[in-house]
């Protein structure tokens, strides 16, 4: 699996933000919002387009689009802060959604959601979930998409851990990730470390430690 760090300081400073435990929802929110639009452009650098004539207030020239607008797919709840960001980089996009939990006893995903199009052959997906962990849920979502015959899925996720990536790529499927980190190792509660705690509870109000 093709794994994009993007390593710029406009980036790392976002990634700060969500990082430390003084930065309350709106800042976490803002924060991952910016980051995504960054992740975005760099995640889409090499999609295909199409030519079409325009004329300018001075004189003709070539205008582009997207050849094939993807389907961006937030997995629940936590990619939720991602979907406006995309949504504004990419308005032609449309967008589907995942809704997965995880076990917490025996860290494994479920489905309690699922509003994808029943064909996803010749479209390009768009997966977006702040944190890939030990990737279970990220693969059960691309596993989802891949049986609608989708083989074009691109991954964008603030915070990777070898141990997420590790099962991606094992997989089988055909993906790329973009991502801002990959920070060293998981904790005994399979929580990402340093990390950024759960990115779902801190966008949306609770607060815990690990």
């Amino acid at each position: 699996m093709d794994v994009q760090i993007v390593e710029h300081p406009l980036a790392a400073e976002r990634l700060t933000a969500l990082r430390d435990e003084r930065s309350d929802s709106p800042r976490f929110r803002a924060a991952l919002h910016e980051l995504t639009t960054m992740l975005v452009y760099e995640a889409t650098r090499s999609v295909a387009v199409t030519e079409y004539d325009i004329a300018t207030p001075v004189a003709p020239a070539k205008g582009y689009r997207l050849a094939n607008p993807p389907v961006l797919v937030p997995v629940l709840r936590a990619g939720l802060g991602m979907a406006d960001a995309a949504l504004s980089m990419i308005p032609d996009a449309s967008m589907g959604f995942v809704g997965l939990a995880r076990d917490e006893e025996t860290h494994e995903p479920y489905a309690y959601m699922e509003s994808l199009p029943d064909d996803l052959s010749d479209r390009h997906v768009i997966v977006l979930d702040p944190m890939v962990a030990t990737g279970g849920s990220l693969l059960r979502c691309c596993e989802m998409i891949a049986s609608r015959g989708c083989t074009d899925i691109d991954l964008i996720s603030v915070l990777c851990a070898p141990d997420g990536i590790g099962k991606l790529d094992a997989s089988g499927l055909r993906l790329r990730m973009t991502t801002a980190a990959v920070d060293p190792s998981l904790n005994d509660k399979a929580y990402i470390v340093p990390g950024l705690g759960d990115a779902g509870d801190r966008q949306f109000g609770a607060y815990r430690r690990f």
